[in-house]
């Protein structure tokens, strides 16, 4: 297990460059199961659960080439299904929480697919009924074996159907939508998700054949198609990145520019901060942040306690719920920061309160944060990152802190920010990689 020791206190100044984002990365690799002509990616984010996914596409047998830093080549063109049997691939996807995604695409072109219950953040209970549902209504036959915690699937073949989702899951939807653009008829997906990844993914599927319309929506129409062909896409720069990017520099009090943030796919991220006093500048595709001495939170129009919610896009992304809640920590006002979808990632915020914040803790889906500036200063501290968004958004408090810190399990963090010491480290941070037997 890895850790981080952090100097507090520094300001950042400089560019940074956000990496592409993780959970396209997942879905958009997983879409290339689909044909068996090659599929080139660009923008291929270089962190831990994305490397496991290719690794796991090529013990699939999977032709893969990395002919630059960021791009990837995929040909699926000889699948060894047999594979899916072994204890090694149970070892492997059941440790990557993305690798479910790999089922829409397997059982509407092979006839079948195998996973295990997968694993991933320990932030609360994450079903795959909607998955599995919504795969069942288009003709595959489910079995779950307890003892091995594996579940199987089989389907001839595919047939389209209307279905209404029991929640807009992302992974979900995605699943769901491989499986249906080669199913045979027309598929109907209400109360779909539409962040910016499944408008992406589609428009790589329509690109590959696929007939899906309704694209941004919350109600997407596919016509299935016999096969898809190859194709050439670009992943999206990771909005979550972003939205640490803006909330370390502010509690850091750094000027900083984030590069080419894909501003127009960032929704209402921008003004979220803002509502937090946060200065968020639009330069073309980048974003200034000016040197913030102090920030203070808006209320709502009748002066009452301002209130940020997650919410299934366009509200804002739960990802970003952390980070908001440490940079409220280092402002004027208080904020109520209300996590909806996931019982328990507020569950870190003890650590921050041995920092010295000024947090209630409601219960596992609300805190009430006490801003109180640059009057008490969060103050340094030893703590162990219990999941990726949590464990970026104490780093962003270790930055800001007095004195020392030590982050243990920060592979946790590498899983979603590979090498993000090094690159803070270029902009003026003081990071060091502590490497423990």
């Amino acid at each position: 297990m890895s850790s981080f020791v952090i100097e507090g206190g520094y300001r950042l100044s400089g560019e940074i460059v956000p990496q592409g984002a993780k959970n396209e990365a997942l879905e958009v690799i997983c879409a290339t199961l689909l044909t068996p002509e090659k599929v080139t990616i660009h923008n291929v984010p270089d962190i831990l659960d994305v490397n496991n996914l290719i690794q796991l596409l090529r013990d699939m047998r999977v032709k893969v080439e990395h002919p630059s830093a960021d791009t990837y080549t995929f040909q699926a063109d000889e699948v060894d299904m047999e594979y899916l049997r072994t204890e090694e691939f149970l070892r492997k996807s059941g440790s990557l929480r993305g690798s479910v995604m790999i089922v829409g695409p397997l059982v509407a072109r092979f006839g079948r697919a195998l996973i295990p219950k997968p694993g991933g953040d320990k932030i609360g209970r994450r079903r795959l009924d909607t998955h599995f549902v919504g795969i069942q209504k288009l003709g595959a036959c489910f079995s779950y074996d307890a003892g091995r915690q594996v579940y199987e699937i089989e389907a001839r073949q595919l047939k389209g159907a209307y279905m209404l989702l029991d929640e807009a899951s992302v992974t979900g939807t995605a699943n769901i939508l491989m499986a249906a653009v080669l199913a045979e008829g027309v598929t109907t997906i209400y109360n779909a998700a539409c962040e910016p990844y499944l408008q992406q993914l589609s428009t790589m599927l329509n690109r590959m054949g696929a007939r899906i319309s309704g694209v941004g929506s919350n109600l997407l129409t596919i016509e299935g198609v016999r096969s898809l062909s190859g194709t050439e896409h670009t992943i999206l720069p990771d909005m979550i990145e972003v939205g640490s990017f803006i909330g370390m520099a502010a509690m850091t009090g750094s000027e900083i520019t984030i590069k080419n943030t894909g501003y127009d796919k960032l929704g209402i991220i921008p003004d979220a901060f803002r509502r937090l006093g946060i200065t968020v500048e639009q330069r073309g595709d980048d974003i200034y942040i000016p040197r913030h001495d102090s920030y203070e939170i808006d209320t709502f129009i009748d002066g009452s306690i301002m209130t940020i919610a997650d919410a299934p896009w366009p509200g804002l992304t739960p990802d970003l719920l952390s980070v908001f809640l440490v940079v409220a920590t280092q402002s004027v006002g208080s904020v109520l920061i209300h996590q909806k979808m996931f019982e328990s990632r507020l569950f870190f915020v003890d650590k921050l309160i041995d920092m010295g914040a000024q947090i209630i803790l409601c219960d596992p889906h609300r805190a009430t944060v006490i801003g109180l500036g640059n009057r008490f200063k969060l103050r340094g501290s030893t703590m162990v990152s219990p999941d990726i968004r949590a464990g970026i958004a104490l780093l962003i408090a270790a930055m800001s802190a007095e004195g020392t810190s030590t982050i243990h399990n920060i592979d946790q963090i590498d899983r979603g920010y590979q090498g993000i010491d090094k690159r803070l480290n270029r902009i003026g941070a003081r990071i060091t990689r502590i490497l423990n037997s």
